[in-house]
């Protein structure tokens, strides 16, 4: 039974198989940032439906230079990371200026 994927070749010049190993490194340094932007994203987002508003301003904060740091890279665009830092940077304040609901 032939499977659906095509067996990949294993190249032949130097130059090629240098590619390869550095390709898998990097693949794997961006696989790991972008998880940390999620997560540093998420941590925001659960701290504000908690209705913590501190806690989401100090995460925020965190926030925000991680997603800094990964629009630099390359590993998302910029618009991308000022996209999620504004809507962040929006709920974060709309949190504040509410009146506590958890204290009633």
């Amino acid at each position: 039974m032939a499977s659906a994927k095509p067996k990949k070749k294993n190249p032949r010049l130097a130059s090629g198989r240098k590619r390869v190993r550095q390709d898998t490194k990097l693949n794997a340094a961006n696989t790991s940032l972008r998880s940390k932007y999620r997560t540093a994203v998420k941590n925001v987002e659960k701290a504000v439906l908690a209705g913590d508003k501190t806690k989401a301003s100090e995460l925020f904060a965190k926030a925000q230079s991680i997603v800094d740091a990964i629009a630099d890279k390359g590993i998302f665009h910029k618009n991308k990371a000022a996209r999620d830092k504004s809507r962040l940077s929006a709920k974060v304040k709309a949190l504040a200026l509410a009146p506590a609901k958890a204290a009633a």
